[in-house]
């Protein structure tokens, strides 16, 4: 079986900078993938490459075997669904119009459907005819999500996910990115929050500086090693019967 992503030894520049510098990553069927590192580490650049949206100076990507830049637009919808880091909606649509969006290739009666089911599932139930810009921020990343979801495609794309939202509403947002890995789905998602990212992923793939600094289950991507090296934190990953949780403070903080 052919895995949904595969990004194999990428590069990528800006003039004779490099964003990302032989990165790699393969995502199966069914996995929760988590892109980490500081701000400016490449990790948005990662997903658009794996859409095809952004120039490589090397390597290569696949979305279930074929090159995306060859597939036309119909057919990556079909295969990927993204969830882009900037929220901006240019019109004050239903929630469930926004929503339904995702659901690009199915007639407009069934995107309609799948637009109420994927709202049902964030949360949104009650507010699918509420204007989008009439919704708090944090609503409105949910109606986002919904359409992330509507896509009902086999690979998922969430560039920071849980951004806007509250504990609950992140904590739900990671559990509805697990129950479409359940489904069969691969997702890969990038976060901010370590704790998050180690409690609700699989595999974690941690840039730094453009390369891979560390990838493995979450115990042993984020060690105190590359906690120090990469975030610049003392402290570790806790067990804890919620699952792992990270205390650490700022390298250098007084205690």
């Amino acid at each position: 079986m052919t895995d949904p992503l595969v990004i194999d030894s990428i590069v990528v520049r800006r003039g004779s900078a490099a964003v990302l510098e032989g990165v790699g990553l393969t995502v199966g069927a069914g996995e929760v993938v988590g892109v980490l590192g500081p701000n400016g580490a490449g990790k948005t650049t990662l997903l658009r490459a794996g859409l095809g949206l952004q120039p490589l100076a090397g390597g290569a990507v696949r979305l279930a075997g074929d090159d995306p830049r060859r597939l036309a637009p119909s057919e990556l919808a079909r295969r990927v669904g993204y969830l882009p880091q900037d929220r901006r909606l240019a019109w004050n649509l239903p929630a469930w119009r926004a929503a339904s969006l995702g659901a690009i290739n199915a007639p407009p009666a069934r995107a309609r459907d799948i637009a109420m089911e994927a709202l049902s599932e964030v949360g949104l139930s009650g507010l699918s005819e509420r204007g989008v810009f009439d919704m708090s921020g944090g609503e409105r990343a949910r109606v986002l999500l919904a359409r992330l979801f509507a896509t009902r495609a086999p690979l998922l794309l969430a560039d920071e996910p849980t951004a806007g939202l509250d504990p609950d509403a992140q904590l739900l947002a990671i559990e509805l990115l697990r129950a479409e890995a359940h489904r069969g789905a691969a997702v890969v998602l990038t976060l901010h929050d370590l704790g998050l990212a180690a409690r609700g992923c699989d595999h974690l793939l941690v840039l730094h500086r453009g390369r891979v600094a560390a990838e493995g289950p979450p115990t042993t991507a984020l060690t105190p090693g590359v906690l120090a090296e990469v975030f610049d934190l003392d402290g570790g990953l806790l067990d804890t019967p919620s699952g792992p949780v990270l205390a650490a403070r700022r390298k250098g903080a007084a205690a």
